[in-house]
């Protein structure tokens, strides 16, 4: 493996940034940032391929399937960082979207030496998960030939998931694995094979756009508010609040009732609000209409006329 480096696109000397150990802070800085600016043409390159990959999470979600995000080092924490912010963003179960980790959760905080190394622990991780043919599992590994992610994408496939491989390099192992891939080559690293760098933030924006499209797609956002936020401390009550408040243009006190009415639930709330109907038929109408917001208001219209 470690003889392939020199092979990787994330492996070599970046020519923009050699004697960068000779610079003042602000111009060490400016070169980062140059460097990241170029992030974003690559993920615009890669948009059908990520599309491609929400549509089949999407199609999971449907079915009662889970995702999961499976990485080590940086890659593995990142799946764990879109994962975790899932249920207070869109009020999911922590079991729909799920971060793994090689080495499990103390790798989270600091490093466990040759987890990654290890394609046996990969399978084992995805057995102990119960994958089925329902979830998707995402790999994620900067250089797409780590043997814990190869590991863990191999027993996914056999189970039956589908499998998505999401790297910084063309051409790399996991295509022989995946379902799809999703290649976002941002070229060597500003400090050579340091991929927590350009690879980490393209994998972050990518995670981002897979897990947002999809709520979208299932009925998790009304129009472009966060309708499914879970109001769990006095700083997302204001919030989910607030959201109700634009989404009906109610005065403070009707928000406030409905808000109690609706015993918290943001999405009941607008409902409610906007189709002028009670708790249980707005709980009704979004049962009927799968948890779009829009589609139960217009239901509810149609229905009252």
């Amino acid at each position: 493996m470690k003889n392939l480096l020199n092979e990787l696109t994330t492996e070599q000397v970046n020519p923009r940034t050699r004697h960068i150990d000779q610079m003042n802070s602000e111009q060490i800085i400016r070169l980062i940032n140059a460097e990241d600016k170029l992030i974003a043409d690559v993920i615009e390159e890669a948009i059908p391929s990520i599309a491609a990959a929400a549509d089949y999470i999407v199609e999971a979600f449907t079915n009662g399937g889970r995702l999961f995000y499976v990485g080590a080092g940086t890659s593995g924490r990142l799946g764990i960082l879109d994962a975790s912010e899932c249920p207070p963003t869109f009020g999911t179960p922590p079991s729909m979207v799920q971060g793994i980790i090689a080495g499990g959760f103390e790798a989270v905080k600091n490093p466990v030496e040759g987890a990654e190394d290890s394609e046996e622990q990969g399978i084992q991780d995805m057995i102990e998960s119960g994958i089925t043919n329902n979830d998707v599992v995402v790999g994620i590994a900067a250089s797409g030939r780590t043997p814990y992610v190869l590991g863990a994408m191999k027993e996914a496939s056999r189970r039956g998931a589908k499998v998505i491989g999401l790297t910084n390099n063309p051409n790399t192992p996991m295509i022989a694995i995946a379902d799809h891939m999703i290649e976002a080559v941002v070229g060597p690293e500003v400090i050579l094979g340091s991929t927590r760098m350009k690879s980490g933030t393209a994998q972050k924006l990518i995670l981002n756009m897979l897990t947002t499209t999809s709520m979208i797609r299932i009925g998790k956002v009304y129009d472009n508010l966060m309708v499914d936020l879970n109001p769990s401390n006095e700083k997302l009550v204001y919030r989910a609040k607030r959201i109700i408040r634009m989404a009906t243009k109610a005065s403070a006190e009707e928000v406030d009732q409905a808000y109690a009415a609706a015993q918290g639930h943001v999405k009941t709330a607008i409902v409610m609000l906007l189709g002028k109907v009670d708790f249980v038929r707005a709980k009704e109408l979004l049962a009927q209409t799968g948890g779009f917001v829009s589609q139960a208001v217009t239901l509810a219209a149609t229905k009252s006329g």
